[in-house]
């Protein structure tokens, strides 16, 4: 296949043409010319991680200016999470819910469950608790007052958040895109099988990032300089 003929770096292309912001970090420009370099089969795998990359780097484009923040009422979708922004978001009431057939499982049998790799902070060390949940979608891990869940970020969006102010905030771990929600925020969960959306809980400052397969989300760290810390320390 002729390079001009690829649909991925078509898509590319044409997003670069068709958005007037400034311009990107370093660090993604070198990534969309490598992706471009690559091999057809190869570049439509870079080219799909390089689409949530962009997502994030339009939370922070977005919410940097005044026009931006009063145009915006739309969905974010970054890393398996659907984010609603704009508006005043109302914050759930009521007790938390579980997440559909959510149970406790040692580490080694939730590996053994679940169909993406999973991986541990070591800033946190082993985790106090760990569930598996709906079928295997989702393993959460839980230390004192930190939570963090991780499953298959490429297939479909697994959680929905509802947002005003102030914006999500993109954030760089390295080389890898990451999401800072500071705020309380509702969350609700996005079944496997279907159906509607599960409303679980008042979540507390997160942190969303993928890494490979896996989306990850990070709950209950105050601050953004911790909770990236935390992320750069998976293993």
């Amino acid at each position: 296949m002729n390079s001009s003929d690829d649909p991925f770096e078509a898509e590319l292309r044409a997003l670069g043409e068709s958005l007037h912001v400034p311009p990107p970090p370093e660090a993604m420009a070198d990534r969309v010319l490598t992706a471009l370099r690559e091999p057809a089969p190869k570049r439509r795998l870079t080219a799909k991680r390089l689409v949530a990359a962009v997502a994030a780097v339009l939370v922070v484009l977005v919410a940097a200016t005044p026009q931006g923040r009063a145009a915006v009422a739309g969905v974010l979708r970054f890393a398996g999470v659907e984010i609603e922004v704009g508006g005043s978001a109302p914050l759930p009431s009521g007790s938390p819910s579980p997440l559909p057939s959510e149970t406790s499982a040692a580490l080694a049998d939730a590996r053994a469950a679940v169909a993406f790799p999973l991986v541990v902070p070591a800033a946190l060390g082993e985790p106090d608790e760990v569930t598996v949940a709906d079928g295997g979608q989702v393993v959460s891990m839980y230390w004192d007052g930190v939570r963090l869940d991780q499953y298959d970020g490429t297939l479909r969006e697994v959680w929905h958040k509802e947002l005003g102010e102030p914006f999500p905030q993109q954030t760089w771990l390295g080389t890898t895109s990451g999401v800072w929600i500071p705020q309380q925020h509702g969350i609700e969960y996005l079944p496997g099988t279907g159906g509607p959306p599960v409303s679980l809980r008042l979540a507390g400052p997160t942190l969303i990032w993928q890494l490979g397969r896996v989306g990850l989300r990070l709950e209950g760290v105050p601050t953004l300089q911790e909770a990236g810390r935390i992320a750069e320390s998976v293993r």
